[in-house]
């Protein structure tokens, strides 16, 4: 329903597998090259607009995607459908008469919803300002600046009050950590820009500082509320990997975007396989860019050093490095970036240097203890100030950003308990729960526990490379392992346990050494009862956050101390 991974029109998408036999490999070519014939000539039949074929194959697995106007979405499923049926039976030397009149009454019927919604949906596009809509409603221009009604009541192109609708900035946030954080981050500069800023992330929806819904918002429901709230002033939407594969991008036009990095996490799921082909499905944000748009990206990170170089768009790079050539050569020809430089974070802007302050006092980095958030930190200022948030704004809020626990919920919060420190993060592939762990051994221990878990659509090498991941900072001395009943996604009760107990064997951590428990909430409750004084205590949480974050708040009231009975 936007742009997407196979082209910047909206369209609708078949997937096809073929069972093995002698001869499948050669019949399947030919039924592809045959389908892409019958597409065009069916939707020329209907008066569609010529569309945009793309054909990606992997063995005898085939995903099929053709390009069709808004008000013909769902019929174009069914054109898809036929043109596949007829493709095969002419291959197949087999009978197969097209029902060119149903795809005509479907239409008819579909369009009739929303009469003019294409039209303006068009003329909105030809005027480059957002337009996006969904099963019920079509919205031109964003937050203040945005008109929206239901399908069936969208006026003619004439009848729009085209003098009223703007865009207000707009930046998309992707990449495989980070995103969160970053997204908080750049609403909370324009908020101390004095702006309205209303963002989405995995947590929720935000308007100003109040949350209108919990839950993960990260793809285009999110992203429509935001869009369509005409308080809002500046909109920072999370876009995540899901969202953009399953249904594309929310928006045609964005002021900025930005990915944060490029890690290991989701392989094959929606033909995404190797980094390559995630670092392409999250470049999807490039395509929604103004002609005069810039997207932000991670010099540190070589998939994204590539990408940069083969993308057509303005590109501005930040980096935690002491030294990086590409990026000094980059801001002497002009560029915008953000470094580290003696301990101070560093905005370069229309060829003038920013000091923002020194790296040390900013309290996302635990003391400049958690390189990580140093390069969201960078990130985020970058974003923010090619959107056009002022120097002082984003100066103001790293210097207090992440002092309270409600700036940045169940990202790298800190928790001390007397002498026991609590990490809490949202730490879900192996390379944020190595940062994770790389933050947690700058604080001095006398022992270290981890609690360890996934969800159940990785499979055993993603999960083993988790706990791989967490080994290779520091060992622990107390691993629990926790289930998560409602993010177990096609496995049984167990199951994953029995993969991380197999894995942390093969690391050389006894039995003795590991506990499982039945839910997230009750592993940090046993991390909590086996803590004394001088431990670190490094808990990834993900599907209770909220009760784990209300008990840890509750502790801290109430004075707890490692060795205290914990609430009932």
């Amino acid at each position: 329903m936007g742009p997407n991974v196979y082209a910047a029109q909206e369209g609708a998408l078949l997937v096809v597998t073929v069972e093995e036999s002698p001869h499948a490999d050669e019949s399947f070519t030919q039924v592809l090259v045959a389908f892409e014939s019958q597409i065009r000539a069916l939707m020329a039949a209907l008066q569609w607009p010529t569309p945009t074929i793309v054909v990606r194959r992997d063995g005898l697995r085939a995903t099929v995607f053709a390009s069709a106007p808004i008000d013909a979405l769902m019929t174009a499923t069914e054109v898809n459908e036929q043109a596949w049926t007829s493709a095969e039976a002419t291959v197949h030397a087999e009978t197969f008469l097209v029902d060119l009149a149903r795809l005509r009454s479907l239409y008819d019927i579909e369009h009739a919803a929303q009469p003019n919604a294409a039209a303006v949906h068009t003329e909105a596009l030809a005027r480059r300002v957002t337009v996006t809509f969904d099963d019920e409603t079509l919205s031109v221009g964003n937050g203040e600046g945005s008109c929206t009604w239901a399908l069936a009541l969208v006026p003619e192109v004439a009848g729009v009050p085209w003098h009223a609708i703007y865009d207000v900035p707009l930046a998309l946030v992707t990449g495989s950590n980070g995103k969160t954080t970053t997204t908080r981050l750049v609403a909370a500069m324009w908020r101390a820009a004095g702006r309205v800023a209303g963002f989405c992330c995995s947590d929720g929806i935000w308007i100003d500082d109040a949350q209108l819904d919990s839950g993960d918002y990260s793809g285009p429901t999110g992203a429509r509320t935001v869009l369509r709230d005409r308080r809002v002033q500046a909109v920072v939407l999370e876009t995540a990997r899901g969202g953009i594969l399953r249904r594309g991008l929310a928006v045609h036009q964005a002021t900025a975007a930005i990915i944060t990095n490029i890690a290991a996490d989701h392989f094959g799921e929606y033909g995404v396989h190797t980094l390559q082909d995630l670092a392409d499905a999250k470049s999807v944000v490039a395509s929604a860019l103004h002609e005069d748009g810039c997207l932000v990206l991670n010099a540190d990170d070589s998939i994204l050093a590539a990408l940069g170089d083969r993308l057509s768009v303005p590109c501005a790079w930040f980096s935690v490095a002491d030294v990086h050539d590409a990026l000094d050569a980059h801001v002497a020809g002009g560029g915008d970036a953000a470094i580290v430089h003696d301990g101070k974070a560093w905005l370069h802007m229309a060829q003038s240097w920013h000091d923002l302050g020194a790296v040390s006092a900013m309290p996302l980095t635990l003391g400049g203890g958690a390189p990580y958030n140093v390069a969201n930190i960078l990130g985020a200022s970058l974003l923010a100030a090619v959107m056009g948030a002022p120097i002082d704004a984003i100066r103001l809020t790293l210097a207090s950003f992440g002092a309270v626990p409600l700036d940045n919920p169940g990202r790298l919060q800190l928790w001390q308990f007397g002498g026991t420190t609590v990490l809490v993060d949202y730490a879900h592939n192996p390379d944020g729960l190595a940062a994770l762990c790389r933050a947690a051994a700058t604080i001095p221990a006398t022992r270290r526990l981890l609690v360890l878990g996934q969800a159940g659509d990785r499979d055993d090498a993603q999960l083993r490379a988790l706990v791989r991941a967490a080994w290779s900072v520091t060992p622990f001395d107390r691993v629990i392992v926790k289930e998560m009943p409602l993010l177990l996604r096609g496995r049984v009760l167990g199951e994953l346990p029995t993969v991380f107990v197999d894995e942390l064997r093969a690391l050389g951590v006894l039995d003795a050494g590991v506990d499982i428990t039945p839910s997230e909430l009750v592993a940090v409750r046993h991390a909590l009862e086996w803590a004394r004084d001088g431990d670190v205590l490094v808990c990834p949480v993900h599907i209770e956050k909220a009760l784990v974050l209300a008990l840890l708040e509750q502790l801290r009231a109430e004075g707890w101390r490692a060795g205290d009975a914990l609430p009932s």
